[in-house]
């Protein structure tokens, strides 16, 4: 079974070019390019939301704050919008789904634009990229919002860091959650779980287990990192076996799997039957190279 390909946009504008569309801060920074003006006022009945949008819930109470401030400064930052593909006149809105919303409870009648010509691809990912920058996002949509990215369009880590100006370790942090199971994520997107916990969780044997024991103690995060490693500690009595002396099979089989991987490969039998296969990489790509050999699914940027 083939893993399905990251869109490519050819000769695209590229992520950088799609981030200064996008930027939602209310001022830009010291040396920040000044955003630009919006190309023509809009009313509200003409603006129809993207149906792809990826975020789905809108809290009304951050809504009604919004739709507070819009009643006494405005809409200060143009929504982004194409003209819509069902009627000429009517535009379909990139970026800004809230902003038009808290304009229709501030009983607004028009919001400032910007137009833009995008493909369907370029609108997803800038719907995401949208998503990413709000501030009320939990760790677990931030982290799916960068797996997005580098799934449906093959964003580096590297790339993502630099475009959203954040650390390439934050962003690494964050993908590795992805790894706990969804009973833990849940306690982390209710907010039961700090991202400083969940990281602890993540290397244990059952972080299921450890995360309601987490939440009924009110665990800090140094506690739940005691508990984690402790919970990871070999019990008494059950040491590793003694590895075998490897035989030519074994050696052969170890440089075959070398030579397939490209990368140091180790094989050690038990004398109880069981063993382990350690494989050596030397960096992120080999690590990455390795996952996608395993899963067929490719894991850059989600390992410190």
């Amino acid at each position: 079974m083939t893993s399905k390909k990251p869109e490519k946009r050819g000769l695209g504008r590229g992520l950088s070019a799609l981030m200064a569309d996008v930027r939602i801060d209310p001022t830009p920074e010291p040396g920040e390019t000044p955003r630009r003006k919006a190309d023509q006022v809009v009313s509200l009945d003409l603006l129809e939301p993207n149906p792809d949008q990826p975020r789905r819930q809108f809290s009304d109470e951050a809504l009604r704050e919004l739709a507070n401030s819009i009643r006494e400064k405005g809409v200060i930052q143009p929504l982004i919008v194409r003209p819509s593909k069902k009627t000429q006149g009517r535009f379909e809105i990139v970026a800004g789904e809230r902003r038009w919303r808290a304009s229709q409870m501030a009983q607004r009648h028009e919001v400032p634009v910007i137009v833009r010509d995008l493909d369907d691809t370029e609108v997803l990912e800038i719907a995401i990229i949208e998503n990413i920058q709000r501030a009320d996002l939990n760790p677990v949509e931030e982290a799916q919002g960068y797996r997005q990215l580098m799934d449906r369009f093959g964003h580096t880590q590297e790339k993502l860091a630099e475009a959203l100006s954040k650390s390439r370790s934050h962003i690494a942090n964050l993908l590795r959650l992805l790894q706990l199971p969804e009973e833990v994520l849940a306690h982390l997107r209710a907010g039961d779980l700090s991202m400083g916990h969940a990281r602890a969780l993540i290397t244990t044997d059952d972080p299921a287990a450890l995360a309601r024991r987490v939440i009924a103690g009110q665990l800090s995060v140094r506690e739940t990192e005691r508990l984690a490693k402790s919970s990871g500690t070999p019990k008494p009595g059950k040491a590793r076996p003694k590895p075998l002396e490897k035989d030519a099979d074994t050696r052969a089989l170890e440089q075959d799997l070398s030579a397939n991987l490209g990368m140091a490969v180790s094989i050690e039998h038990g004398s109880d039957g069981a063993g382990r296969l350690v494989v050596a990489y030397r960096d992120l790509d080999d690590l990455d190279s390795l996952c996608s050999a395993l899963s067929g699914v490719s894991s850059k940027g989600a390992f410190d």
